[in-house]
């Protein structure tokens, strides 16, 4: 029996064919679904008119925002830009609340360093107002 020397081994090789075959596979298939997706948008086609139609009311709601701004020691409210007072707040909530299409959005925009106590009084005018739509700017989890 003969017995085989180390140094007379044969390199290894890999097969290369069944790797050259998958990507001119990817390859054609690509270039065969981009042309066929350039096809699919390159007809111009001329669409019938209707003679009734209703369109959806895709107006996004009145939105007021209210910024709540720490300053120091004391806390800012901000309208559009324009430090404001309860009452004042309460005349912007109530002329946009009156405003066709009814009661509009109310979006509260704070520090969360801000205690509750300051904006419960928002809260309260929109409550009065009938405003039901109040929410809170916050970012999502990370």
């Amino acid at each position: 029996m003969r017995v085989p020397r180390s140094g007379q081994s044969a390199p290894l090789a890999f097969n290369m064919t069944p790797m050259i075959d998958v990507v001119f596979l990817l390859i054609v298939f690509f270039l065969v679904s981009s042309h066929l997706a350039r096809q699919e948008t390159a007809p111009e086609v001329e669409l019938p008119e209707a003679l009734t139609a209703t369109y959806p009311q895709d107006t996004p709601p009145r939105r007021v925002v209210v910024n709540v701004l720490p300053e120091g020691a004391e806390v800012v409210w901000a309208v559009a830009g324009e430090r404001v007072g309860l009452e004042r707040l309460k005349a912007i909530l109530a002329a946009e609340s009156r405003q066709e299409g009814g009661p509009c959005e109310v979006r509260i925009r704070t520090d969360r360093r801000v205690p509750y106590r300051v904006i419960e009084p928002i809260l309260l005018a929109c409550a009065e107002l009938g405003i039901k739509d109040v929410t809170f700017a916050v970012i999502g989890p990370r």
